[in-house]
């Protein structure tokens, strides 16, 4: 481990000389009786439940409030970047998905209001997460293994959504709440609304709608990495589209709660590409481009009850029903001096996502002193990826459906020295996929030089991930605590793993999976100290985490170090059909598909969390200092790093408020990254500055205008754990203004 040494070492020196200051004018100028009762948060997504961040051995990091109006973003990654251990996996503005300590995909489990977010996001880069972040009424992110309560599928994390639809708070008046903005950088415009209208004590109804246009953002440069000529200052092709809305109808008793509701989410957003359909002595580029178009229905129920029967505090029950469909679709144009004339738009992919979840939660009464929850999960899924233009064209991963049912318990004692906690969970997962003959996707080149063939019957896979852990949560004092915990997970590898082979059109990928793959087996260590009392408070986390026959994407190598292309049936250069065909030649000679291979070996993960805040001035002009750091390293054991690891980061903030003005400027300092797996591009570091800028008046009465700034710097950033850091940087400077407001209730 001492690799990791460097780079931990900085982190730790800036802490200690960043936290030492803090602490000191913390302690001499703001006494603890002057601090604010803060309102106290439970975290919705503990099976337990009733418990605060402060109560759980799993470091967590809690979203609400002003902090989460402040960081509100239309994607879900984009609100949580930042986070200790969380990162945001974009391609363009359009898409944003969290990476937890490195981990991103099928490994971090999205959730709203407590089950599975059904979409295709899981092993798909260019994949949006089927979610409205703007309905967030508070965001849970447990860091490391949540399988426990969550599945195989929480080996890296989960990110809880919580929204006010089931709610069963509610008053006797109607209320409309929302929130519009505008945003120069992209012509961006967003907006939502959201009501709710007792018809009763006991019923409620609540609706909601959003919306989001923009056009294409505006960056520093060029988009592609080594781009010397063409478009400058635009990110082509990344403008979105996107609608939601909610119907709810909740109804209370004294003995508990039910909740039905429906929920339409639609989105069309573009895969930022270098599109210019000039000719090519005029500086042209690509002469087409890729969308994603998709939507989905879905349909929940909740029903909490108390003290059902004789042993029982609490049972809940959670059920939804989600059809999810998604178009990869090619927009490909004639070239002309002007710019291009539209040819033909082709969808190159259809995915189909049709899912069912359970949920069943009984919190018992303390048995022994032994307090804790017993619960069911079942979830089937269907799912497909093909090509709509003939099955003989191939299939990005075939039709498949996957079963999973499973028990799980979680106890926790208290104890003298605070309290422990244990858990366990075993699953029983299937995955049957449909037999597929005839395509014209003979097979492709293995990395070991052999042929390997299209599996056209592959058979059915069935596994029985077992997890299990311990952790203890010991009171040093009134102030400080250590948390330490020790998990043991596994994970079954998702059907895209299993089963793709074939070309995905928007990530500009062939994609081959493996049949044969074995469960992921996570052996996860935290050690965590924090005070959370006082004008000073800290967090730091340490994790260790040991993977045992990790699957990851393996980028081929041409010979140059750069990443092997192949054509649309997985030829290279001088194979088959395409023999002799150079990039730029057209027809079945265009190598545009970069060739990934799913692969397993041994991995680690290892690396610490840090944050810091004090409260260095109280009174009627408070300020706040703010401090965070993370890094994370993940390698193979033994046979170098992995790829789309995020690199080292540190942030520091400071919060001031005036009478009804709230003012807050952060900077962070993402650093470079070199550790590189096969055929990948180091990534310089880069600066962000922003400022957020909130009006209140008490006269206006539950309305406040803001303004917020980001990239102040105007930097071509690009970040590291993004499939497509290359083909698309971060947005330039950007600067937003709207409007909050909240009436009755």
């Amino acid at each position: 481990m001492s690799t990791m040494r460097p780079s931990m070492t900085t982190l730790v020196i800036a802490t200690v000389t960043t936290a030492i200051p803090l602490a000191t004018l913390a302690e001499q100028d703001a006494p603890r009786a002057s601090q604010a009762v803060l309102p106290t948060i439970i975290v919705t997504a503990d099976p337990i439940g009733g418990r605060t961040p402060d109560d759980l051995i799993q470091p967590i990091s809690v979203v609400a409030g002003a902090e989460l109006d402040r960081r509100r973003e239309a994607t879900l990654g984009a609100l949580l970047d930042g986070l200790p251990g969380v990162a945001n996996s974009d391609f363009g503005p359009g898409v944003g998905r969290p990476t937890v300590r490195g981990l991103q995909g099928s490994r971090v489990q999205t959730l709203e209001d407590g089950l599975r977010v059904a979409d295709v996001s899981g092993e798909g880069a260019d994949h949006a997460i089927g979610i409205d972040p703007a309905r967030a009424d508070q965001i849970e992110v447990s860091r490391g293994p949540a399988t426990l309560a969550y599945g195989s599928g929480a080996a890296g994390g989960v990110v809880n959504v919580r929204t006010w639809r089931f709610n069963p708070e509610f008053g006797d008046q109607a209320r409309i709440d929302g929130q519009f903005s505008y945003g120069e950088n992209g012509n961006d415009r967003q907006g939502r609304v959201a009501v709710e209208l007792p018809a009763s004590d006991e019923l409620v109804f609540r609706a909601d709608a959003s919306l989001r246009r923009t056009g294409d953002f505006d960056i520093n440069g060029f988009q592609q990495v080594g781009q010397m000529g063409g478009r400058r200052g635009k990110l082509v092709n990344s403008s979105i589209e996107t609608d939601s809305f909610s119907l709810t109808g909740l109804w209370r008793q004294d003995w508990g709660h039910i909740g039905v509701g429906w929920t339409r989410w639609e989105t069309d957003y573009g895969i930022p590409e270098n599109f210019d359909a000039r000719p090519r002595d005029l500086g042209g580029q690509s002469d087409d481009f890729e969308r994603v178009i998709a939507d989905y229905d879905r349909f929940d129920f909740r029903a909490v009850v108390r003290q059902p029967f004789a042993g029982i505090e609490t049972a809940r029950l959670s059920m939804s029903y989600t059809e999810f469909e998604q178009d990869e679709v090619e927009f490909e144009f004639n070239r002309t001096p002007a710019g291009g004339e539209l040819d033909e738009k082709v969808v190159e992919a259809v995915f189909d996502n049709d899912e069912f979840d359970l949920r069943l939660e009984l919190v018992h009464e303390p048995i022994a002193d032994w307090r804790g929850v017993v619960g069911f999960q079942f979830t089937n899924r269907d799912f497909e990826a093909d090509d709509p233009r003939g099955a003989d064209r191939g299939f990005y991963v075939r039709p498949t459906e996957t079963r999973t049912a499973a028990l799980f318990v979680l106890q926790e004692r208290p104890m003298d020295f605070g309290r422990i906690e244990l858990g366990a969970r075993i699953e029983r997962e299937r995955a049957k996929p449909d037999d597929v003959f005839g395509i014209r996707v003979e097979g492709v080149t293995a990395p070991n030089g052999a042929f390997l063939p299209f599996p056209e019957t592959p058979g059915n896979r069935t596994f029985t991930p077992t997890s299990l852990s311990a952790g203890a949560f010991v009171e040093l004092d009134a102030e400080h605590h250590i948390r330490a915990a020790v998990t043991r997970a596994e994970r079954a590898p998702s059907p895209e793993q299993l089963y793709a082979f074939g070309r995905h059109p928007a990530a500009g990928t062939f994609e081959v999976g493996d049949v044969d793959l074995n469960k992921e087996t996570y052996l996860n260590f935290e050690l965590g100290i924090d005070r959370r009392v006082g004008p000073f408070h800290y967090d730091v986390s340490l994790f260790y985490n040991r993977v045992d026959d990790f699957i990851f994407l393996k980028s081929l190598d041409d010979g140059a170090g750069n990443p092997l292309f192949v054509n649309d049936i997985g030829n290279r250069a001088g194979e088959g059909a395409a023999a002799g065909c150079m990039p730029g030649d057209g027809g079945l000679c265009r190598l545009r598909n970069q060739i990934v291979f799913n692969e397993q070996a041994n991995a680690e993960f290892w690396g610490a969390e840090i944050s810091a805040v004090a409260d260095i001035v109280a009174g009627n002009t408070p300020v706040t200092l703010r401090f965070s750091a993370d890094s994370v390293r993940g390698r193979l054991r033994g046979d170098g790093d992995l790829p789309r690891i995020t690199p080292p980061r540190m942030g520091l903030g400071i919060d001031w408020a005036l009478a009804d003005v709230d003012l807050s400027f952060d900077y962070q300092r993402v650093f470079k990254q070199n550790r590189t797996g096969t055929a990948e591009d180091r990534s310089s570091g880069f600066n962000l500055l922003s400022f957020d800028l909130t009006l209140a008046p008490q006269a206006w009465q539950g309305t406040e205008v803001f303004l917020r700034g980001r990239n102040l710097l105007n930097e071509d950033g690009r970040r590291h754990q993004s499939f497509f850091k290359n083909d698309a940087p971060i947005i330039g400077r950007a600067f937003v203004a709207g409007v909050r407001f909240s009436f009755g209730g």
